[in-house]
This record gives structure tokens, sequence and C-alpha cells, in this order.
């Protein structure tokens, strides 16, 4: 089997793609009905006693009882005020912390995933990610930028390091957009050149700003960078939605078009696919919606690179279909990894006897130590090729 971005298309049965469909799916539905019961507070709240909160139904006093969430003066009874605190509590805790937060991660993978494999299929380039062009690059150099000058005035709940995040992002794609357009068209391989290369220019701009920058600002700066899903405010799911749903429709409507397009443009264009437009569409829509996902969490890794491979594997290289899995598994994967970055130091600590603090692991670093290896196994046991 080989890569997403080089495998030529062959037709599927749907008795052989529902299955593999359905599994993510169902995957993807029980993680966000038991998301509310996940999270790093030593806050003992269950799934099932979040959604009975959120829906309304009765609760069992009797086993309320002892629960210092409900039973907050100790005495061995819930009142009616207790009980009304309790469900407050629980809301706080089950929908507006973890629920969202992993709503947001849903956003994210399902962004991140659809994206990076369109950039395989549109640059035939089996490492072709979100942030190929440079999104990454240009993203940090905004956030950075906006960290160092110290920007502390939001407007309409957008901070400006998103702005900045978001515009650097911008910024640097259509640096490589304008190269494109020159009077000779660059190929597939030089784009990919030209992004790498002025990501690496944003990269050392980057570092000349922390050498300028205090330690605080400097922590900040590598925080930022590493990938994070902790501030989840009403403002950025609101932010981000009207970004990324064009760019999810949008992409999972060209999968018709990405098939003819792997057989080379001249075939493509002979078969009616208006190839110009479907490159410039696509890039731009998926362009926008990794710069508005990196603008709000910053960059995360490998979801966009080892998602797509993985879903090729599992129903095939038919973009109609490996676009809408990918979505699903990517939603799926970022939200399993959102929960291990939680639970990573609480668990650590449990391990060791005592209290590591508060701090999470950027989910940055985790989808990365899970991506590796997972990568690295699927090139070792041959199952794709370059």
């Amino acid at each position: 089997m080989q890569f997403a971005g080089a495998c030529p298309v062959r037709p599927l049965s749907p008795r052989s793609v529902i299955p593999w469909l359905g599994a993510c799916l169902v995957l993807l539905l029980a993680l966000l009905v038991i998301s509310p019961g996940i999270g790093s507070q030593l806050t003992a709240v269950g799934w099932r006693q979040a959604w009975k909160v959120r829906l309304g139904l009765p609760l069992d006093i009797a086993s309320l009882r002892g629960d210092p969430l409900a039973d907050a003066d100790g005495d061995g009874d819930v009142s009616p005020l207790e009980l009304s605190q309790y469900r407050a509590i629980i809301r706080s805790i089950g929908f507006d912390q973890r629920f969202a937060r992993s709503l947001l991660a849903l956003v994210v993978g399902v962004t991140l995933a659809l994206c990076g494999g369109t950039f395989q299929v549109l640059f035939r380039n089996a490492l072709a990610t979100p942030y190929t062009l440079g999104i990454a690059g240009g993203a940090s150099l905004g956030a950075v930028i906006a960290i160092r000058v110290g920007f502390t005035q939001t407007w309409m709940g957008v901070s400006p390091v998103m702005a900045c995040a978001f515009a650097g992002g911008l910024g640097v794609v259509a640096a490589v957009l304008v190269m494109a357009r020159g009077p000779r068209p660059l190929t597939s391989n030089e784009l990919l050149l030209s992004g790498v290369t002025l990501g690496m220019f944003c990269a050392a701009m980057m570092m000349a700003v922390q050498t300028i920058s205090n330690e605080r600002q400097t922590f900040r700066m590598i925080q930022w960078m590493l990938g994070s899903l902790n501030t989840i405010t009403n403002a950025k799911a609101i932010t981000l939605l009207p970004f990324v749903l064009p760019c999810w429709v949008v992409l999972i409507l060209s999968g018709r078009a990405l098939n003819q397009y792997r057989l080379g443009d001249e075939l493509a264009a002979s078969r009616g696919v208006p190839v110009v437009r479907v490159q410039v569409i696509c890039v731009l829509v998926a362009t926008l919606g990794t710069a508005a996902v990196a603008a709000n969490c910053g960059p995360i890794g490998f979801v966009g690179l080892v998602v797509p491979h993985v879903v090729t594997l599992m129903v095939g290289p038919d973009c109609r279909v490996m676009l809408p899995a990918a979505a699903i598994l990517g939603g799926a994967f970022t939200i399993a990894c959102d929960w291990a970055s939680q639970l990573a130091m609480p668990a650590a600590g449990a391990l060791m006897g005592r209290e590591l603090g508060a701090a999470l692991l950027p989910i940055g670093t985790v989808t990365a130590m899970i991506g590796v290896p997972v990568f690295l196994v699927m090139l070792r046991t041959g199952r794709f090729r370059i």
C-alpha cells in the first residue's frame, strides 16, 4: 500500500468501507459521551452523573450522601440548596470545561486531518502536512511578536496573539502563492520547498525575538508553540467555527475532483476537471482552516500527517471516502491525545507517590509522542511506500 498522496484510486465496495466508517464514528461518539467524566481535576465527576444533570434527569439522593460536592456541610443529608449547587458544579466541570475542551479538540482534529489529506493529494507528496506551506512558522512568528510587544487589547473576544498568529500564517502562504504565480510557474516540489524555506526563515526570526525577550515572555512563547487546548472560551469556539466549517464542506465535496487530480493534470483536465480552480480553491480553504486552528491552539503536529495515511490503509485512497473518514478519526485521535495530556501528570504523580503539580502536557507533545512511533512502525512494516 502506498501513501495517500501516491495511491492509484481503486473503487471500493460499500460493504468494505461502511464497517470502517461506522467504527470510526462510533468511537468518536463514545469519546464525546464520556468526555464530561475525563479531566485533570481531582474532583470525581462521573460522565453518567454529568449527563443526568445536563438532561435534567432526577438524581439518586441516597448515592450523593457523603459526596463532598453534594454534601458540603458534611451532615450526611443533601438539602435542596446543596443539590442545586451540586448541579451547578457538575455543569461547570463536566460541560463548561471538559466537554467544551473535547469539542475544541474535535474541531482541531477534523480540520488538521482534512487539510493534511488534501495537501498530500494536491502536492502528490507523502510528507505533506497542513503546515507544509509555512503556516506554522508564520503563525508562530506572529504570536511571538505579539507576546514580545505586549499587545493586550482584545476585540470581540479575539486576543492580539490569536490575531497576529492568524495574520502571520496567512502572510507566509500568501508569499508562497505570489512566488508560484511568477513568470515561471513553480512545480509542486518547488512550492513545497518555498514553504519549507519560509518556515525556516520564520524560525530564525522567532529565535531572534526570543533573544531580546525576558524570561516570562520566553516561557509564554514556548508554551504557545507547543500547542495547547488549555484556554477554552465560548468566544474561541465562535471565532473558530466560521473559518473551519466552510473548509470542511469544500474539501469533502472536492473528493471526486481530487480523485481525478491524482491521475495527473493533463488527464484530469481531459476528464473535465478545472485543475487550476481545484488547486486554488483547495489550497485557499485548507490554508484558512489551518491558520485558524494554529492561531487558536498553536501548531499541533502529526495529526495531519499520520491520520490520512492510517485511514488510507483502512478504507483506501478514494478521496470521497478517505477525507470524511480522516476527519472522523482525526477528531477522535485529537480528543484522545488531549485526555492523555491532561491525565499524564496526575497518573505519573500517583505512580511516584507524590504530587507533581497542576501542569498539563501540551497536546502537541502528546500527538508527536504517539504519532512518531505509529509513523515509524508503518514505515518499517512496509504498509506503504514513498
